[in-house]
């Protein structure tokens, strides 16, 4: 499945973001939002294959909501210029457990897995399992297939110092610092149009999907 129409309407969006020209190209927006629907029915069928814990998830309750909500923001347009679905078990979207997020933006498409702004509660949890199994996550991040992929943690919100309750002198204390423990990849131009989209999309998820398993094992504690 190719994405370059879905790309071109979100281009389009992101220079005409008002309530006029969306109503006159809602025929558009229904069409690639259909597209995006598919794709996203198609790649949970695919994790399904290599984790389980995604076969019974459903497409709607894991894909984002175009529309803005602009109560409490400086920005007033109404619409998101991008897709975006995370695919996680107990909850899609709204889960608390590590999952597989695909973004498609004109300014930039990714993918990201992991766990994105756990409460502080489950954050403390993830931060203590991370110091006690240590050797567990460096066995996960540092094989071969996993690192050249995955070359760093989201650092958005990180701390500065070693949160209190653990030694400032641990050799990972990076990772402590943390608000999210989430791994990205950038997709490149080629592979957005390649016919093998999902497949190869579904093959970047399954190499990081012993980190979910790692992480999702503290998060089933927690809840």
């Amino acid at each position: 499945m190719q994405t370059s129409e879905i790309i071109r309407f979100l281009s389009a969006l992101s220079e005409n973001n008002n309530r006029e020209w969306f109503a006159e190209n809602k025929s558009w927006f229904e069409r690639v939002k259909k597209q995006f629907d598919e794709l996203c029915k198609e790649l949970i069928l695919k994790i399904a294959e290599f984790d389980e814990d995604i076969k019974n998830v459903e497409a709607a309750e894991c894909v984002f909501r175009i529309y803005k909500d602009i109560r409490f923001s400086k920005d007033k347009t109404p619409y998101k210029t991008h897709f975006g679905v995370f695919i996680a078990s107990a909850g899609g979207r709204k889960s608390q457990r590590g999952g597989y997020y695909l973004h498609l933006d004109p300014a930039g498409c990714f993918v990201g897995v992991g766990v994105w702004c756990p409460p502080p509660p489950l954050l403390k949890a993830l931060r203590k399992s991370i110091y006690d199994n240590i050797d567990e996550l460096n066995e996960i991040r540092h094989k071969t297939e996993f690192a050249k992929l995955f070359t760093h943690f989201f650092e958005e919100d990180k701390l500065k110092s070693v949160p209190a309750g653990f030694p400032k002198d641990f050799p990972d204390a990076e990772l402590l610092k943390l608000k999210h423990y989430l791994v990205e990849y950038k997709l490149d131009e080629k592979l957005l149009d390649s016919e093998s989209f999902i497949d190869d999309i579904a093959e970047i998820f399954k190499t990081a999907a012993p980190f979910n398993k790692f992480l999702n094992y503290t998060v089933d504690e927690v809840a």
